[in-house]
């Protein structure tokens, strides 16, 4: 079932219409954190939500072993047999194993999960990229997005047709959460941002922060182009008990509705007396449908 339409946010109804569906999860940290309860509460709101892909964006582990991929594979194999975006997170490095870290740090990922850390899918009037964000060799838990992924970002982007949603995947975050947490941004972040804003880009999903954020680039960075501002959707940990500030013991995930004019985000967390529930909603118009309206 479609979320109902958002009071004071109307689109024609061709605007109206859903494109894609996507379910948004992200710090799975199967091993210890995992809470059984929530992770099959989540297969059972997944079994019922309409969704046409499922992005994971990140630590699908908690220590990186093999035991714990192979139990974030049979997740992931239970979930709706709708096209996977998954990309790893800095817990799926090794911490401890300091030469498995330095030599071949995703060797145990490629072999349980994908074989692809920086993966593509495309979509009806969708595309999204995946970039791997972790960086084992020279930061534990900060990321890093280095200029030939922003490279591989603007060849994919710049070959699909001009009305296509372009949706970019990092399991770090490139703008904080608005709390008291106070977190650091990825370094360069800016940069990156800037960079996807020249591409049209639609919206930024994340993790890593274990808290929910649903907004704007523009809230962080003042940019050149006022008007092209970047929808930020962090989600928080969605099946672990290491939710922070004020997701602590809490799990939530995204869902997203994309429309020809529009994005709806609708937030979800999980009640232990009635599972994962619906408790805000977003709409972003798009930037073409800005144009639009600026033109018309």
């Amino acid at each position: 079932m479609d979320p109902a339409p958002i009071p004071g946010n109307s689109l024609e109804a061709g605007e109206n219409q859903v494109q894609t569906r996507i379910l948004h999860v992200s710090d799975l940290h199967f091993g210890p954190p995992l809470v059984p309860e929530v992770a099959e509460a989540l297969l059972d709101v997944a079994s019922k939500l309409p969704m046409d892909a499922i992005v994971v964006s990140g630590d699908l582990t908690q220590r990186a072993r093999r035991e714990q991929f192979v139990e974030a594979k049979r997740f992931l194999q239970r979930l709706p047999q709708v096209p996977l975006l998954v990309i790893p997170g800095n817990h799926d490095v090794p911490l401890y194993h300091v030469t498995r870290r330095m030599s071949d740090p995703h060797r145990i990922y490629r072999e349980e999960i994908s074989e692809e850390l920086n993966p593509v899918l495309r979509l009806p009037g969708c595309v999204i990229v995946g970039l791997d964000s972790t960086a084992p060799r020279s930061a534990i838990s900060n990321g890093r997005i280095h200029s030939w992924q922003l490279d591989h970002c603007q060849q994919i982007f710049q070959a699909v047709p001009k009305d296509t949603v372009k949706i970019v995947v990092a399991h770090h975050h490139f703008a904080p959460a608005p709390d008291y947490l106070h977190d650091s941004t990825m370094p360069k972040a800016r940069r990156a941002i800037m960079r996807f804003v020249e591409l049209g880009v639609d919206a930024i999903l994340g993790g890593h922060l274990h808290r929910s954020y649903i907004g704007n680039s523009l809230d962080f960075y003042p940019g050149t182009h006022r008007e092209q501002g970047i929808v930020i959707a962090q989600c928080g940990t969605s099946t672990s008990r290491r939710g922070r500030g004020r997701e602590q013991e809490k799990n939530t995930f995204n869902w997203l509705c994309l429309r020809n004019g529009a994005i709806d985000i609708t937030h979800h967390m999980f009640f232990h007396e009635s599972g994962f529930l619906p408790t805000s909603s977003h709409r972003f118009y798009r930037h073409t449908r800005l144009a639009q309206l600026k033109d018309a």
